[in-house]
């Protein structure tokens, strides 16, 4: 018996219970019903489950399948993270890296002859999931968080290391855009130090916009005994706007 096409999910909870760290998972709850809309009720059921990364046919990040029991309503609940691994790591998500969408697949007979339910869109990204993987980046929530100095001597390209701290560069050295830097979200940020005479080049790979420039470049130039400050933005994919040179 197929599943109707035209069944959604009812809810996604993200409802995570609170413990000292935020726990791998997330709760999950959907109406069964069957393709003549009647209720599968007290049944075995199996159910695929795929996160796509971008938009609902974008990127699978994980999947996993779970075996469980429909109650007397046709509810299912499971912990999303806690079945079995199909891809991917649910540990390792980068929810900030969003939007997030669940694509749930269900078979009523308990086999593995999925059928499609719905994809929903995830409107608010897992706050303790979340609040994880922002940790990892910054250090614990528990303590205020610092811009890095970031010892820059030597030529090289933009690294994760350098968002949103600061770049000092103590020789003269050139910081190389790449293009499509993952790494680096629209909006985040570099601060830029030229030191005691040392010279700071950024340079724009082909392709990437620096002020608006393809290719572009720009120079920090500092006094012996002094410092030069600069500010590198990201706007978009490929393109960054700078100030202070």
């Amino acid at each position: 018996m197929k599943i109707a096409l035209t069944i959604l999910l009812l809810f996604v909870t993200v409802t995570l219970k609170v413990f000292a760290q935020a726990p791998e998972k997330m709760s999950y709850q959907a109406i069964i019903r069957a393709q003549d809309n009647s209720l599968v009720l007290n049944s075995q059921i199996s159910l695929k489950v795929i996160i796509h990364q971008g938009s609902s046919s974008g990127t699978n990040v994980y999947q996993e399948t779970h075996s469980g029991t429909t109650n007397n309503n046709g509810l299912i609940s499971l912990e999303i993270g806690k079945g079995t691994i199909i891809t991917g790591d649910f540990s390792k998500i980068a929810w900030e890296r969003g939007p997030y969408f669940i694509e749930t697949q269900v078979d009523i007979t308990g086999g593995s002859n999925y059928n499609i339910i719905g994809i929903t869109q995830l409107l608010s990204v897992p706050y303790a999931l979340h609040a994880k993987t922002a940790e990892r980046l910054v250090g614990s929530a528990t303590t205020n968080v610092k811009a890095l100095i970031v010892s820059f001597n030597t030529s090289r390209n933009i690294m994760v290391s350098d968002v949103n701290n600061t770049i000092e560069c103590t020789a003269s050295a050139t910081l190389n855009l790449t293009a499509d830097f993952r790494n680096m979200q629209v909006g985040e940020t570099l601060n830029l130090e030229a030191h005691n005479g040392a010279i700071l080049t950024v340079s724009a790979a082909s392709g990437v916009q620096l002020n608006y420039n393809d290719a572009g470049s720009a120079h920090f130039s500092s006094e012996t005994g002094d410092v030069r400050f600069g500010f590198l933005r990201k706007t978009g994919l490929n393109s960054y706007i700078i100030s202070g040179q």
